[in-house]
């Protein structure tokens, strides 16, 4: 499943007022500057066997045509990076040239760009060619990289000298401020270590907004944002980023007014072309969750309208028998899987999105509205049951398929008692017939089976998942990971995979609230 929309002469319906306020919520950038803490050769040029080097010998190495270096700065960042360049032997008599891999985990050093055939431009892949005409030589790439990793090659020079990389550093860049968090000590390791990457994930996603990616995409998109938000409110607490982001979405939309799946802030802010219909219906939830931390009266004035016409052209999607029509279950994301029938997935979405409209119309005092949203809520899941529902079997069966993700959602929208639930989310992967391909799906996963109390199996599979990409070798949280498929990619190809990734950060919020919470209260 492409998410490619092309609109000829697609112009967002835009809202000053709501755009001069994100405006004024511009984030101010933080910066650092860090170091390489060692490095390594690869003893080829797309191999994972490597020869370590001590940091001391760095200054002192010099490289040949063919040759290549790769710096370790010890963990996942994003910002500029600086290398003064310098020789040894004769006199320069031909400019270096060089080409420069960042990769933000050990696995990309050794991928040749040059096989990638997927269907996502292989402009995103961070490799840059250089030419040094002058050595000595400060180079600044003017670019922003996300990496912990930098492999230098030299691609070519002349047999009179070899390159010295004397000194690398990166000016790093982000929008959170450490000085709000503090490490956590549960008492179990590997919660804690789950954690901190978590908030390293969250943390390199917030820059002028919060991106969904910094090395791919680095675009809000709106069912990132609300991962973020509920992570960000457990840790940095930068309240006016998230409200800027929902500023953004509510200041640049599609002409009917249906919020988009994605907003570009740069170099002017318009809306994407691309519209997912479950992502639209995040906006509701994530306005409601804002007010929640907030009670923030400015912002429910300024968004409620906007809000409830995300639901109102959501219900517009529904049969004549009580279930979304083709069109809606079409546009709607769930999950990277091309398998996955959606059916039941969309129709829990909306019934799970009706329970925060309901909550943003008691704050506005509108009732009407809010005892209509409860009819159509009721109504949506009376057919819920009557369509997707297998008493024999005692889960939930879309269009004859069974999934995990039609048990997360009609769980998390309350389609069904407790007792049914839970016997539900026990078969929700051991009977499942397609997986669960993200972190985002994931999220949900582990929010349904603590919907149902089912705490014990929440905590293994968080340890599980995340833990397994940390003993993948990852430093923050993956755009996707299988444990019994390393390299899948739903792209054709992980060289542009995201190793850093928006909707895989929630861990730390799910610690946070549910299960640190539950052990205080035991």
């Amino acid at each position: 499943m492409a998410l490619i929309s092309i609109i000829k002469d697609f112009h967002p319906l835009g809202n000053a007022k709501l755009l001069d306020r994100a405006a004024q919520l511009r984030p101010a950038l933080r910066h650092g500057v860090r170091e390489p803490i060692g490095g390594f050769k690869l003893k080829e040029r797309y191999s994972a066997e490597e020869d370590e080097i001590v940091l001391r010998q760095l200054p002192h190495l010099s490289l040949g045509k063919g040759e290549n270096l790769c710096l370790d700065f010890g963990t996942h960042m994003v910002g500029y990076i600086t290398l003064e360049l310098s020789y040894s032997g004769s006199h320069p008599d031909a400019p270096a040239y060089l080409k420069l891999k960042f990769a933000e985990n050990r696995m990309e050093l050794s991928e040749n760009s040059q096989d990638y055939n997927g269907w996502l431009s292989r402009s995103w892949i961070q490799e840059e060619y250089v030419h040094a005409d002058l050595l000595p030589a400060r180079i600044v790439l003017p670019r922003r990289y996300a990496f912990r990793y930098l492999k230098i090659t030299m691609m070519d020079t002349s047999p009179k000298y070899k390159l010295i990389v004397k000194h690398a550093e990166c000016m790093t860049e982000s929008s959170a401020d450490w000085s709000c968090v503090t490490a956590l000590d549960s008492g179990d390791h590997e919660l804690d270590r789950i954690h901190a990457a978590s908030l390293r994930t969250l943390a390199n996603c917030m820059q002028d907004v919060f991106e969904d990616g910094p090395k791919r995409d680095r675009r809000l998109w709106m069912g990132d944002l609300r991962l973020q938000a509920l992570t960000n409110y457990v840790s940095f607490k930068n309240l006016d980023l998230v409200k800027r982001c929902l500023y953004l979405f509510g200041g640049s939309r599609f002409p009917d007014g249906r919020v988009s799946a994605a907003v570009f802030t740069a170099p002017d802010v318009q809306a994407d072309d691309t519209f997912l219909f479950d992502y639209a219906l995040m906006f509701v939830v994530a306005l409601e969750e804002y007010l929640q931390e907030t009670d923030d009266q400015e912002t429910l004035d300024d968004l409620y309208d906007i809000a409830m016409q995300q639901v109102e052209y959501a219900l517009r999607q529904i049969q004549d028998d009580g279930t979304l029509n083709e069109q809606a279950v079409k546009d709607s994301f769930i999950d990277w899987c091309d398998e996955l029938d959606r059916s039941a997935c969309a129709q829990g979405v909306l019934i799970f999105a009706l329970r925060y409209a309901r909550r943003l119309a008691r704050r506005r005092n509108d009732w009407s509205q809010g005892s209509f949203l409860m009819q159509q809520q009721d109504a949506l899941r009376r057919a819920a049951v009557r369509h997707f529902w297998d008493e024999t079997r005692q889960l939930f069966v879309s269009n004859g398929q069974v999934s995990a993700a039609s048990q997360i959602w009609m769980v998390l929208a309350d389609v069904i008692e407790p007792e049914k639930a839970k016997k539900a989310m026990e078969q929700a992967l051991c009977a499942t017939e397609v997986p669960i391909g993200t972190p985002y799906l994931h999220h949900y996963y582990v929010m349904a089976l603590l919907r149902v109390r089912m705490r014990t199996e929440a905590v293994s599979h968080l340890k599980n998942y995340w833990g397994g990409m940390l003993d993948a070798g990852a430093d923050t949280f993956w755009e996707c990971w299988d444990g019994k498929d390393p390299g899948f990619s739903p792209y054709g190809g992980s060289v542009v995979n995201s190793y850093c990734h928006a909707w895989s950060c929630t861990p730390a919020y799910i610690i946070e609230r549910y299960l640190l919470k539950e052990a205080s209260d035991e």
